[in-house]
């Protein structure tokens, strides 16, 4: 057996590079397994570096390999390389370019994964935990995008018939640029507002925004487009280029700390001074105020009523908007049980008192009297008066 191997080694080049390739899949994996297992070891005290390890371990795992063949094709003579061993070749080419691109995303991937962990979100004062959580996610999605579109030119440039049309273009770059300028514009834009948003960060993950006139919270930031959840459990999906284009309101910029308004129109005869204490009461029983703001002021007039103003500040958006109820509900109830008469109303002045529709309907008709008439000077009989101005 032994001799008709070395025989078939020594005149089937073929059966060489077979036989090179295989040992050097089992060199490569027993190397890859051990270097795997002492990096993890080293990297017990490093989280970051454990997270690189462990998303990076199926792409590794398809890299080292391939790495391998590649090294035996391309050690052998050029006479040796057959028709099927270039293809073979090139194909190895191709798949490097992906693994290794997929490999740059999972390192991404792991970076960002270390950072959701490193700062949560889910704390009380967590605003520069997502000022780093908006940065690791839009870079990290911006980086990616970025890698999977130079390792698809790098593929795609491997081919001849690529190269060619790359060159063709690059000759004739006036026309083909402002056309692929053009039809990659959308594209472009929401990567170049993505870098923008990371850098400049005029909304954070979690931020409270108002845009179109709805209240939500940005619940997820992609490399095109931002996702919304507003307060009825509807989802807002919003381009990125959106937010450098378009004013908008974020009520968490700097702080989640906000202050409320309550208007109620009353009539002139309310008297201010015991609706501030009771202001002042219910601000103190509820548990959303934060014991900043608690104003009550009169901001306007008409000539039916006044319109009075209370300011009240909470810890954030959506205690406020429950505190704003409780303090609405509690000066109207207030009001009701104290001053029913300043509630608001419309006046009238006449110089009779109107007259209900059932005393209308109830009122006896009455009829004009018959008309007078006078004696007959000759037969004694009665005869009409005569009428005023020769009516008959």
């Amino acid at each position: 057996m032994m001799d008709f191997l070395l025989d078939l080694w020594t005149r089937s080049a073929v059966f060489r590079l077979m036989a090179s390739a295989a040992v050097a899949l089992l060199l490569a994996i027993a190397l890859h397994r051990a270097i795997r297992a002492l990096l993890w070891r080293l990297s017990a005290h490093h989280p970051m570096a454990r997270d690189m390890l462990r998303f990076a371990r199926a792409p590794m795992g398809w890299l080292v390999p391939l790495v391998a063949l590649a090294v035996v094709l391309h050690a052998r003579p050029e006479s040796a390389l057959l028709a099927p061993v270039s293809l073979l070749s090139h194909v190895l080419v191709v798949a490097l370019i992906g693994v290794a691109s997929w490999l740059g995303v999972r390192c991404v991937q792991a970076a960002q994964a270390f950072f959701t962990r490193r700062f949560p979100v889910d704390v009380a004062d967590n605003l520069h935990a997502r000022r780093v959580l908006t940065q690791a996610r839009v870079l990290g999605r911006t980086a990616s995008v970025l890698i999977v579109l130079l390792g698809l030119a790098a593929a795609l440039m491997t081919l001849p018939q690529v190269r060619q049309v790359g060159a063709s273009l690059l000759a004739s770059a006036g026309l083909a640029g402002l056309a692929l300028g053009l039809a990659a514009k959308p594209v472009l834009s929401n990567l170049i507002a993505g870098v923008q948003i990371a850098l400049t960060q005029p909304i954070r993950l979690d931020d409270v925004v108002i845009i179109e006139g709805e209240w939500g919270r940005i619940e997820e930031i992609t490399g095109t487009y931002v996702v919304v959840h507003v307060w009825d459990e509807r989802r807002l999906v919003v381009p990125l280029n959106w937010f450098i284009e378009h004013p908008f309101q974020n009520w968490t910029r700097a702080s989640a700390q906000i202050i409320g308004t309550v208007f109620l129109w009353l009539d002139y005869r309310v008297p201010m001074a015991p609706l501030r204490e009771e202001l002042t009461r219910l601000c103190r029983e509820a548990p959303e105020w934060d014991r900043r703001v608690c104003v009550l002021q009169v901001t306007d007039a008409s000539e039916h009523s006044m319109q009075l103003r209370a300011l009240v500040s909470s810890a954030d958006s959506g205690r406020n908007w429950d505190l704003r109820c409780r303090v609405r509900e509690g000066l109207l109830a207030f009001v009701q049980a104290n001053f029913p008469q300043a509630l608001p109303r419309w006046r009238g002045e006449c110089s009779e008192p109107a007259e209900a529709p059932g005393d209308v309907a109830r009122r006896p008709v009455r009829y004009p009297p018959p008309p007078q008439r006078s004696p007959h000077p000759e037969d004694g009989a009665a005869v009409p008066s005569p009428a005023p101005d020769g009516i008959p």
